[in-house]
């Protein structure tokens, strides 16, 4: 073999290699455009603080989890182009390998996109979870029309970002007629044996992050390494990453923090022992989880908003609060309706994945329905969707409710108009649902204990038509929806005030999650979770009043306990907010592998190992961490590392009841 002819070969037999490299470069491209989309399309919650140099550092740290994603993704594409044996060398193999590539990669933009657009809902991005999520549903068609037609720019995107991945997709530049010899062959062997091996090492430290050897193969909780605040974990990852990264992974596991429950029980403890002086006082129960209801929405709540001209969206529940006990402060636990349910009825927060949706939901527990139906209480729930709607029916079944009301009962009810009143989307209008549910809850037996979901408030952010000119566009999509709603629960108390059981009756009233803000101060990583806690007594045993400190949906169990003068143990992560110090109230969140313990007028963020932030809750833009700088910092720690040991061993021993 001539040195000219040996040259040849040789830059023929890295032709794969070459083109590799070329269409790498261009799968980088295509995760690059899609981290700008979902930065433009969210932007509102990425701007505070957001510079050139933090922008670039977000997206410095995104190379290393788009180099995972895409070397998972592309694994059999780099074998298949790189496979050492000549006669592969072919134009329908490389056809083949065109397509594969394009279609892989078009995936993971097509999944970035749809998150860009989920994000808002959920302010992290979307896990294996989401599909044990929506495996009861069956109107999500109806739901992905509707955002192809309100996002068309997202499906042009895909488009011609996918048509250019096809048109610059390099082919090598070869044939398998190139290699006529057993000399040529062995040579493009050893050269793209050599190449496959160098890009395995490649690879494999792409996939895990690094090759050095304390380098463990990266997860989610790994972006906080570049963000300010745990919400732009969002822009570091991306979504096919946060997918594979859980799928089959074990979602609790116990920290090293404390030897045993007993030891980290001196700083917190789930489970509650009754006061032996208490009486019991066997009032009925009546818990709202109002669908997407945040607090900023509620103008009794924010006065000080746009220099005290702030008016709100919900004129009768701040009638409502008038009447009622509210605090300073209140937070959901989560950011999804399937986080609101185990908080609000369960007492137990959302840490890491939502509880219902892991392997702890098949644990031994139950809720405020299952010890109140011991306790001689009627129970039921009520959600105008379908039956089995969210996995709701089984969870409702779970913890205790005797009965269940969903869209087919409602429908059979003769007393009110059938499925002329089903909203076409999620379930039942909350206007007639609302009086459904006062009207059955006259025909229960006192006392009883009952919980509603609404509706009506929730993404595609409808209206009736009949209400479509009272309720007009505002600045934000829900804003109409919220006032709809509030209409409708002034109408649910208004006809429940003439029921003979109203006055014997506790309401609670909270949000499932928060939603769509206009405000600075709402979008901020505590700010996202603030919503109502309104406890209203009718017979005026416990006084109207808006006190000092804390209150949350896991609080629900404890204080309604504590109304009651429940008699024996029960297990809530929560407290009695009308029997506990303002100081000793708390909220809990997480947030893309971030704690955030509220308490002391401080929210404290703490990833597992050590804080990371501490904001005065007066900050309201959180613009000044003050880490170290509280002396309540050391404490807050050592109660919060309590907590995460309590969560952690009960969800994985099965320890989640009182006894």
């Amino acid at each position: 073999m001539g040195k000219s002819n040996y040259n040849g070969i040789t830059l023929k037999s890295l032709q794969p290699m070459f083109a590799l490299v070329v269409n790498l470069v261009l799968a980088y491209l295509v995760y690059f455009v899609a981290r700008i989309a979902f930065l433009f399309e969210n932007y509102s919650f990425f701007k505070a603080g957001l510079d050139i140099s933090h922008l670039w550092q977000l997206f410095r740290g995104g190379l290393m989890f788009d180099t995972s994603a895409i070397v998972y993704s592309n694994a059999l594409y780099i074998l298949l182009i790189l496979f050492p044996i000549w006669v592969k060398e072919t134009d329908i193999y490389h056809r083949i390998c065109r397509w594969l590539f394009v279609i892989i990669n078009s995936i993971g933009l097509f999944i970035n996109l749809c998150d860009a657009v989920y994000f808002p809902f959920t302010l992290r991005r979307t896990t294996t979870s989401v599909f044990k999520e929506f495996s009861n549903e069956h109107n999500l068609g109806n739901i992905l029309g509707t955002e192809i037609i309100h996002h068309w720019y997202f499906v042009l995107l895909f488009i011609i970002v996918s048509w250019g991945l096809y048109q610059l997709y390099r082919t090598p530049k070869l044939s398998h007629f190139d290699f006529k010899t057993i000399k040529q062959r062995w040579h493009f062997f050893a050269i793209n044996f050599v190449a496959l091996s160098l890009v395995v090492v490649f690879c494999v430290g792409g996939a895990r992050g690094g090759l050095q050897s304390g380098v463990r193969p990266i997860t989610i909780s790994n972006a906080n390494e570049f963000v300010k605040r745990p919400i732009e974990c969002a822009l570091v990852l991306n979504t096919p990453f946060a997918l594979m990264r859980t799928i089959s992974k074990s979602i609790f596991k116990v920290p090293e923090t404390f030897a045993s429950l007993k030891e980290s029980s001196k700083f917190f403890n789930p489970v509650h022992l009754p006061n032996p002086e208490a009486k019991a006082n066997k009032k009925n129960v009546v818990i709202l989880i109002v669908e997407s209801f945040g607090r900023e929405y509620i103008g009794a709540f924010n006065k000080h908003l746009e220099d005290g001209r702030y008016q709100g969206y919900t004129p009768n529940v701040d009638k409502l609060i008038a009447k009622s006990v509210v605090f300073d402060y209140s937070f959901a636990n989560g950011h999804k309706s399937i986080d609101g349910m185990p908080s609000s009825l369960c007492g137990i927060p959302m840490f890491i994945e939502p509880f219902i949706l892991t392997p702890a939901s098949m644990n031994d527990y139950i809720g405020i329905p299952g010890y109140l139906s011991k306790w001689g209480y009627q129970t039921a729930f009520f959600h105008g969707a379908n039956r089995g709607s969210m996995g709701f029916l089984a969870f409702a079944n779970k913890i205790g409710f005797q009965k269940y009301y969903g869209r087919q009962d409602y429908a059979a009810d003769k007393r009110f108009g059938g499925d002329a009143d089903f909203d076409g989307n999620w379930g039942i209008w909350d206007e007639p649902f609302l009086q459904y549910y006062c009207a059955k809850m006259s025909e229960m037996k006192q006392p009883f204990m009952t919980a509603l979901f609404t509706v009506s408030s929730h993404h595609p952010f409808v209206v009736p038509d009949k209400y479509k000119k009272r309720f007009k566009e505002e600045q934000l999509p829900i804003h109409k929806c919220i006032r709809y709603t509030d209409m409708a629960i002034g109408k649910f108390f208004a006809s429940a005030a003439k029921q003979p059981w109203f006055k014997n009756t506790i309401f609670i009233l909270v949000s499932d999650h928060t939603n769509q803000s206009n405000h600075q101060q709402y979008k901020t990583d505590i700010g996202e979770f603030s919503a109502p806690f309104i406890l209203y007594d009718p017979s005026g045993e416990i006084k109207p009043e808006r006190r000092e400190g804390i209150a949350q949906q896991i609080d629900i169990l404890p204080t309604i306990f504590g109304i009651l003068g429940y008699n024996k143990p029960y297990f809530s992560f929560g407290c009695d907010v009308l029997n506990t110090p303002a100081k000793d109230t708390y909220a809990l969140n997480y947030i893309n592998g971030v704690y955030q313990y509220t308490k002391n007028g401080y929210t404290m963020q703490f990833d597992g190992e050590k804080t990371t932030g501490m904001y005065s809750l007066n900050d309201l833009f959180m613009q000044y961490n003050l880490v170290g700088k509280v002396p309540e910092q050391a404490r807050m720690e050592q109660e919060l590392k309590a907590i995460i040991y309590q969560y952690m061993y009960r969800m994985v021993n099965n320890k989640l009841q009182s006894n």
